[in-house]
C-alpha cells in the first residue's frame, strides 16, 4: 500500500468574512473564505434570505471542517442554502445527486483505455470522490438517503475529517486536502420514509449517521419570511398588489401543509412550487390557471375537490371558473 503524495494546486482560504455583515446573523464571528473565486464557485444570489440556524450549521462545516447533513421537506432549499454560503465564501462547491444509478465505480474510479505516445494503454481514472478529496472543494451529496448501500459504505470512509481514503484497486491511500469539505442533503433523517412522500429513500446505517458531526433541519419558513423570498424572486409582483397576491399564494401553500400533517392530503406545496407558480402566473397572466398547471394537475384526483376548496377559501373565487380561457 502506498501513500499518495501527489501535489495538486488547490489553495487554502486566504481571508475571512464577518458572519454578521455577510449573512445577516447577529453573531460576532469570522469564517475563512477566498479572496478570488473559480469556475466551481456557485453563482451568488443577492436576494437570498438565510435561515440563521441552518446557516450557522453550514458555516461550522466550512470553518471547522465538520461533516454537515441538512434534512427537511422537499423544496425548502437545502442544497441552495449550502451553495449560497459557498458563493459568499468564494469556496468551490460541487453537487452530486446520489440517486440509485450512482455506483461505487462512479465514486471511486475505474480503469480506462487512453492513448499515450500513440499507443493504447490502461490507466486508472479517479472518480468524483478521490478527485474532490484532493482539492479545496465542498462536495455536496444531494438525496443522500437514496444512495445504494455499497455506495454509502464508500462514503463512510471519508466521513471522519481526518480519515484517509483507501483505494484498494490502486493500493493507494489518499490524504484529504485541508480545504476539502463534505455536506449532504436528505428528505429523511436516515430512518426511511415515514410520510409516504419519498419513495426510494433508504434506511441509513446508524453507525454512518453517527459520523455526521452536525445535523440540521430546514423545513418551511414562517409565512412572512416565505412571502419575502417569493416576492424577491418575482419582479412582476414587487408592488402592493403583488405582495397581496403573494401573501395569498403562501397562505394557500400553508393550508396544503396543514392538510398534509392532518392526513387529508398526500401532496404539499413546497416553497419551490410557490416560486414556480409565480413564474407561470407571469406567463399565463392568470393566477388560477397557473395554479392548475403548476400544482393542481400533479395531485391525486380524489384530493382535487379539497384543493379547489382551499383555493376558493383564500382567493374567494372558484379555480375552475377563474382559470377558464
Amino acid at each position: 500500500m502506498k501513500q499518495d503524495t501527489q501535489e495538486i494546486n488547490a489553495p487554502l482560504p486566504d481571508t475571512t468574512v464577518p458572519v454578521q455583515d455577510t449573512f445577516g446573523i447577529d453573531i460576532d464571528m469570522q469564517v475563512p473564505a477566498y479572496l478570488e473565486g473559480s469556475e466551481l464557485v456557485p453563482d451568488l444570489d443577492p436576494d437570498y434570505l438565510f435561515d440563521p440556524r441552518t446557516t450557522l450549521a453550514i458555516l461550522s462545516g466550512f470553518a471547522g471542517d465538520r461533516r454537515v447533513l441538512v434534512t427537511g421537506f422537499h423544496g425548502t432549499g437545502k442544497s441552495t442554502h449550502i451553495e449560497q454560503v459557498a458563493a459568499r465564501l468564494n469556496w468551490p462547491c460541487l453537487r452530486i445527486n446520489l440517486d440509485s444509478h450512482v455506483s461505487r465505480i462512479d465514486l471511486i474510479g475505474k480503469d480506462a483505455i487512453v492513448l499515450q505516445d500513440g499507443k493504447q494503454v490502461t490507466e486508472f481514472q479517479d472518480g468524483i470522490l478521490p478527485w474532490a478529496y484532493q482539492r479545496n472543494v465542498a462536495l455536496v451529496f444531494d438525496e443522500y438517503d437514496a444512495g445504494r448501500p455499497d455506495v454509502m459504505f464508500v462514503i463512510q470512509r471519508v466521513l471522519e475529517s481526518s480519515g484517509r481514503l483507501t483505494l484498494l484497486d490502486q493500493s493507494r491511500v489518499i490524504r484529504p486536502h485541508p480545504g476539502f469539505r463534505l455536506f449532504a442533503t436528505a428528505n429523511t433523517v436516515g430512518l426511511g420514509d415515514t410520510t409516504g412522500l419519498y419513495h426510494g429513500t433508504q434506511q441509513i446505517n446508524q453507525a454512518q449517521m453517527d459520523r455526521w458531526s452536525i445535523t440540521t433541519v430546514l423545513n418551511y419558513l414562517p409565512e412572512e419570511k416565505e412571502v419575502e423570498i417569493v416576492q424577491a424572486k418575482a419582479p412582476h409582483l414587487q408592488n402592493d398588489e403583488g405582495r397581496a397576491t403573494v401573501e395569498k399564494m403562501v397562505a394557500l401553500a400553508g393550508l396544503t401543509r396543514s392538510a398534509f400533517r392532518n392526513g387529508d392530503l398526500s401532496t404539499v406545496m413546497s416553497p419551490r412550487t410557490v416560486l414556480t407558480w409565480t413564474q407561470n402566473s407571469e406567463f399565463f397572466e392568470n393566477i388560477a390557471l397557473a395554479f392548475e398547471l403548476t400544482f393542481l394537475n400533479k395531485c391525486d384526483p380524489v384530493e382535487r375537490e379539497l384543493l379547489e376548496e382551499l383555493y376558493q377559501r383564500v382567493f374567494n373565487e372558484e379555480v375552475s371558473v377563474a382559470a377558464a380561457i
